[in-house]
C-alpha cells in the first residue's frame, strides 16, 4: 500500500531483516502483505497495514487495476521464504492517512504480530524506487507513476 500523509509523502519502513536484503541501502519499503484464503484484496490490505504499522485511520484513494509482479533473483530464490516462492504478485492501493502520527506503532504491531520494521519515515514519492531492493524497483516505479496523481 502507498500510504500518503497530509504533506503528500509516503510511509516507508526499514525492514528488520529478510532474505531480500541484498545490501544496507535498499532496506526500505512500503507496507505489503499476503492475502489469506477467501479474503478479498482490499480487506487484506487494511489488515496487513494494521498488522505492520497499527495504522487504521485511512481513506481509500485508488488502486492499480493490474496485478503487479516481481521475481526474486536466482541467487537468493533458493533460500528466500524457504525456497517456497519465486516472487510475488501484488495488488496496490493508495491510501490517505487521516490520523495522528501517534497511531503509528511499528514496535508493537496489532494482533501480537512480530515487528517487520525497525524504523519508519515519510518519504517523497520520487525517492521511493531508489530505496527498495533492485528487483522490486520496476514495481515501485509503476506505483509512483500511477499514484502521483493523489499527491
Amino acid at each position: 500500500m502507498m500510504v500518503l500523509n497530509r504533506a503528500d509523502r509516503a510511509f516507508v519502513g526499514r525492514r528488520i531483516d529478510g532474505p531480500e536484503h541484498v545490501d544496507a541501502t535498499h532496506v526500505w519499503q512500503m507496507p505489503q502483505g499476503g492475502i489469506d484464503a477467501g479474503e478479498d484484496p482490499w480487506p487484506a490490505a487494511l489488515r496487513e497495514l494494521r498488522e505492520e504499522t497499527n495504522i487504521t485511520s485511512v481513506q481509500r484513494l485508488g488502486e492499480i487495476a493490474d496485478w503487479l509482479k516481481y521475481d526474486i533473483p536466482p541467487e537468493i530464490a533458493g533460500h528466500a521464504w524457504s525456497g517456497k516462492y519465486r516472487g510475488q504478485t501484488q495488488k496496490w492501493f493508495a491510501l490517505r492517512f487521516t490520523g495522528e502520527e501517534s497511531e503509528i506503532d511499528i514496535e508493537h504491531p496489532a494482533g501480537g504480530h512480530k515487528p517487520e520494521f525497525v524504523e519508519w519515515r515519510w518519504e517523497r514519492l520520487q525517492n521511493l524506487p531508489a530505496l527498495v531492493v533492485p528487483f522490486k524497483r520496476e514495481v515501485y516505479e509503476r506505483v509512483v507513476a500511477e499514484f502521483s496523481k493523489f499527491a
